[in-house]
């Protein structure tokens, strides 16, 4: 246990001191100064590419590459992964979780250190279908987040089903193989073809994705013994994500990463608290499994039918609290606030001319300095605690509501 509350300390006061040097060293800025320029050249030259690829246009194809950018989203993962965990295969799901928060928070810094452009447009065509596409789009360019999501996580869900069915059949584990790397090329294909990402940004996700994947193969045993049997691990995650609100590095200007990774933050966070405190009674190896007779898909679907609308209600619930609990902390503390867009009567708080700019700057400030800060950004609170209230119903209170009404 002393070993345990060591490391835990030593992780948690390296990222204070990571945060504390990286901020007086300015060493986000000296990165995107020694990068950005090669980055947007490459972006530039991969132009041609990009056009050339282009001129097979064709609705279908829209449809299709629109298609495949939707399902290896993280909207889409995030509905995915409760009915993973509500399926049996709590230990697949909180690993997919966590690998896919990982890579949000990685993939996200390296955006918003490197800052690159995406492709120009005109004269790259550029399709956003979605308003989840639209939001993409304003973010930066490299690395390319569906490929790095794709490899990490399509890479992880084939190991562990060749594990889970105990394949020791070779031509089984290469069919598999063969179907994730297609998928990977399909999906880096369609990211040029939709005008979202150069070739440099494909690139850099795939080789940043296998990376992440690799380490996260190393580590995720020792990982998941540590949520479903450690010390202090509520406690411990908890001031981890507040510390990575801070670590996380200012981008040149203002995009949504900032606002993926606080939410992918709170959701992963509602999850590991939730799994700590019921691992023995909802998320142990030895409970039901769909296509089981312990489980049969009728009783599936009646999780689903509970489930979903539980946690959407949670997450109303959630939101409504963090509005109204938040700013009376706030003021109680003396705490300047401002919203952007979740409270309108504190969208003409302090700096409100200015909330663009400083939206996502100064995380260090807000901590030690927020007189020069001038106010604090409520939403990011809000977005956190929203996410988190809902991730903790998905394995805490649904699951005790499943075992009450016998499903």
């Amino acid at each position: 246990m002393e070993s345990m509350a060591l490391w835990q300390a030593g992780s948690l006061c390296g990222i204070v001191c990571w945060i504390l040097v990286s901020s007086y060293c300015n060493v986000t800025g000296a990165l995107r100064s020694l990068l950005q320029p090669w980055v947007a050249h490459q972006v530039v030259v991969g132009t041609p590419l990009i056009l050339q690829i282009q001129r097979f246009q064709h609705r279908v194809l829209d449809a299709l590459f629109s298609g495949l950018s939707c399902v290896v989203s993280v909207p889409f993962y995030t509905a995915f992964l409760p009915l993973l965990f509500w399926s049996g295969h709590g230990k697949l799901a909180r690993q997919m979780t966590l690998l896919m928060a990982f890579c949000d928070y990685m993939g996200n810094c390296v955006k918003d250190v490197v800052s690159a452009p995406r492709p120009s447009c005109p004269p790259v065509r550029r399709v956003t279908a979605t308003k989840d596409e639209e939001e993409n789009a304003m973010e930066y360019g490299l690395p390319s987040s569906h490929t790095l999501n794709t490899v990490c996580l399509s890479g992880y869900l084939l190991l562990y089903v060749l594990s889970y069915i105990q394949s020791r059949d070779a031509l089984t584990a290469y069919a598999g193989f063969a179907v994730v790397c297609f998928l990977v090329g399909l999906i880096g294909l369609g990211r040029i073809y939709l005008g979202m990402h150069s070739l440099i940004d494909i690139l850099g996700g795939l080789i940043m994705g296998l990376v992440i994947l690799v380490f996260w193969l190393t580590v995720h045993d020792y990982v998941d013994n540590f949520i479903v049997s450690g010390q202090n691990v509520t406690y411990f995650w908890t001031t981890l994500s507040f510390l990575l609100l801070f670590a996380y590095p200012t981008p040149e200007l203002p995009t949504p990463s900032f606002e993926y990774h606080t939410a992918f933050s709170g959701v992963t966070l509602g999850i590991v608290a939730g799994v700590q405190q019921t691992y023995s009674q909802f998320h142990h190896e030895a409970v039901p499994r769909i296509f089981t007779p312990q489980l049969p898909l009728v009783a599936f679907l009646g999780r689903m039918l509970v489930g979903i609308p539980t946690i959407l209600l949670v997450k109303v619930c959630s939101k409504t609290l963090a509005k109204w609990t938040l700013p009376m902390v706030s003021n109680t503390l003396s705490i300047p606030i401002r919203s952007t867009s979740y409270i309108p009567a504190l969208s003409g708080s302090v700096a409100l001319k200015k909330s663009d700019e400083i939206k996502q700057s100064g995380y260090l400030q807000k901590l030690f300095f927020y007189g020069r800060q001038q106010s604090f950004d409520v939403d990011t609170g809000i977005r956190f605690l929203q996410y988190a209230g809902l991730a903790w119903s998905v394995v805490d209170l649904v699951p005790s509501l499943f075992s009450r009404l016998g499903l």
